[in-house]
């Protein structure tokens, strides 16, 4: 008789409601809003994951989305960046009212195929739209914390100068020596001096700022799906990998 050993393989964690409060307040943009959480049962995350938030009026009526995490795994604190849409019922609270010592539910971290790590081989090309930026600034900041010397390059599209989220801190990272290219495009306005892009996402930019597909480079995209399809689409025609490129959309529905 034979004998065959197994391994216990422990069940997929059950995602428990926490108590979030926000320890800080940080206005990104006109419309986008930064607050710095204190999650005392937060297990932790990666670096492209998200989690979902839950507020309950006085009434009993509550409203559920999902939020993109921006802070890299082992911060020192828990970051979500969000921005105001039009009637939105969870938005207008936390880019909007939400204050210092409020507190509302929390469960995550959720997802597994839109998550990067310094432990991939191949150098890094991300692409977001808007809002979109805030997984890709986890792995970039996780990328910055883990004094990864992989290569990688951030094209990011948005609609005027002031839009443009976490600025200041795209400037030093790409200005820190560790191989970070960043490459703005402005799709609506072009102020005075700007040396950037002043278009949308085209093959002819992405051939230009995509690493080379002998590369095999790792590629996230996040932004609105008309972006997302149109960036995928063109990165296979110019040769690149469908398994090597992920993808992680939002609509009108992310209120």
């Amino acid at each position: 008789m034979t004998v065959t050993d197994t391994v216990a393989v422990a069940p997929p964690r059950r995602l428990q409601w926490m108590t979030a409060r926000i320890t800080g307040v940080i206005d990104e943009t006109p419309r986008v809003r930064t607050l710095a959480l204190d999650v005392p049962d937060w297990p932790g995350h990666k670096a492209g994951q998200h989690v979902d938030v839950r507020l309950t009026a006085e009434d009993g009526y509550q409203a559920q989305r999902s939020y993109s995490l921006a802070s890299a795994p082992g911060s020192a604190r828990l970051e979500l960046t969000i921005e105001m849409l039009p009637d939105g019922e969870v938005s207008s609270y936390l880019a909007g009212e939400a204050r210092v010592g409020d507190t509302f539910e929390m469960r995550g971290p959720i997802g597994g195929y839109f998550v990067w790590s310094d432990a991939l081989d191949g150098p890094l090309f991300l692409v977001g739209g808007g809002s979109g930026i805030v997984p890709l600034m986890a792995m970039l900041r996780q990328r910055a914390a883990s004094a990864s010397r992989t290569p990688a390059t951030l094209l990011y599209s948005s609609r005027t100068l002031s839009d443009i989220i976490y600025r200041d801190e795209l400037d030093r990272l790409a200005a820190d020596g560790s191989d970070l290219t960043v490459v703005h495009t402005l799709t609506r306005e072009k102020p005075a001096g700007w040396s950037g892009q002043t278009r949308r996402i085209d093959r002819a930019m992405l051939e230009q700022a995509a690493f080379p597909p002998s590369a095999s480079p790792r590629i996230f995209i996040c932004g609105p799906t008309s972006l997302v399809e149109s960036v995928a689409r063109g990165l296979r025609d110019l040769g690149h990998a469908t398994q090597r490129i992920k993808t992680e959309r939002f609509g009108p529905s992310g209120k």
